[in-house]
């Protein structure tokens, strides 16, 4: 019924993997410059540790520069932050206001399984090749 999305699938995944990089940069931007709003209270090696690997993680899956490993990074990140902040405050996500952790988490896990694919540094660097 929807095999006209079959030619689009190489654009839509650059599409979620570019905007989930850009998604993902501004909570590193928050912690670190709190631009574009203040991060909420958290102590500091949390600031200083998911800051950096927030933004960079997510500007080098934006635009697609070892994509694979960033991808894995935020993902671990996202994973760990959810049993950190969330999960101890009970078991369902919709309840314990983890849902965006879990989703980044297997978003990024899909990322680093699939690749950047198409616009990206990565694919033009091994068509380069």
């Amino acid at each position: 019924m929807l095999g006209f999305m079959d030619r689009l699938a190489p654009q839509v995944w650059a599409l979620f993997r570019i905007v989930t990089g850009l998604l993902f940069l501004w909570h590193g931007a928050s912690k670190l410059f709190g631009f574009p709003q203040p991060a909420p209270e958290a102590p500091p090696f949390i600031l200083y540790v998911a800051g950096p690997i927030e933004l960079f993680g997510g500007i080098l899956v934006m635009i697609g520069l070892f994509t694979r490993p960033a991808a894995f990074l935020c993902s671990g990140l996202m994973a760990s932050a959810y049993w950190m902040a969330h999960g101890t405050n009970g078991l369902f996500p919709m309840l314990n206001g983890g849902e965006k952790a879990i989703l980044y988490c297997f978003a990024f896990l899909c990322i680093s399984a699939q690749g950047a694919g198409i616009w990206s540094v990565d694919g033009a660097r091994s068509s380069g090749s």
